[in-house]
């Protein structure tokens, strides 16, 4: 058998080759990874926020009692119950748009309604949803008869995947006297804002009843509801 030994020249090929694959080499190809990663990061920023700006304004379905209880979970339910009625209905006020044509309407015992957004099941990405912490935005509306005193109450709640409370927001209770109060329809907001990450759900509650426990539907009448993620 015939052993053949490497030249010198042969070494310094091989000592050239080696040298040119390590630490150079090796930075560029860190640096060239890092720059495919920065990029991808950029388009995946980019499809959120176009996804963000395809999806639905309103997240809550039937905000206006058009449907007329659908969709709602009646977390309280007293007196003579929940119900809907036309705009503006006995003793009420004109609302400041023409579209909305009905409003929900209370009795003379505690009532409470609410809708739980699964914000996965409209279509957003948890990633998306971590990364990008979108403004939460709620509005909603609510009046007094002209001849009975309401109490009204807004929760709005942002929630885990284990809907835990991330972050909520509620109203000051409000109490409307028609014979010293503006009784006429008065909107109520918030924006939640850098709430960390996590989010998974939306609760909105809202509701109340009438002050002089007369029986039938003189109770807080609320309409023009919305939940708006903004990117």
């Amino acid at each position: 058998m015939c052993l053949i030994l490497p030249t010198r020249e042969s070494l310094q090929r091989d000592q050239v080759t080696v040298s040119f694959l390590s630490p150079n080499t090796h930075t560029g190809l860190r640096g060239q990874t890092q720059e495919i990663q920065h990029s991808l990061h950029r388009k995946r920023r980019n499809l959120s926020t176009t996804r963000f700006n395809n999806m639905p304004g309103n997240l809550l379905k039937n905000p206006n009692g058009d449907e007329d209880l659908e969709h709602w979970e009646l977390t309280e339910n007293g007196g003579d119950q929940w119900r809907t009625e036309d705009m503006p209905g006995d003793c009420g006020h004109a609302f400041n748009d023409e579209s909305v044509t009905k409003y929900f309407c209370t009795s003379f015992e505690p009532c409470l309604k609410r809708q739980m957004i699964d914000l996965l099941a409209e279509g957003y990405d948890p990633e998306n949803l971590d990364f990008a912490q979108p403004a939460v935005t709620v509005e909603d509306w609510y009046c007094s008869r002209t001849d009975c005193g309401c109490i009204y109450n807004l929760t709005v709640s942002l929630l885990d995947e284990n809907k835990e409370v991330i972050t909520e927001f509620k109203s000051d209770e409000v109490t409307l006297d028609p014979d010293c109060d503006d009784c006429s329809w008065k909107k109520v907001s918030h924006t939640f804002t850098d709430y960390g990450p996590d989010l998974r759900f939306i609760s909105f509650e809202h509701g109340g009843q009438d002050t002089k426990y007369w029986q039938g539907w003189f109770g807080v009448r609320v309409t023009g509801s919305s939940v708006t993620i903004d990117f």
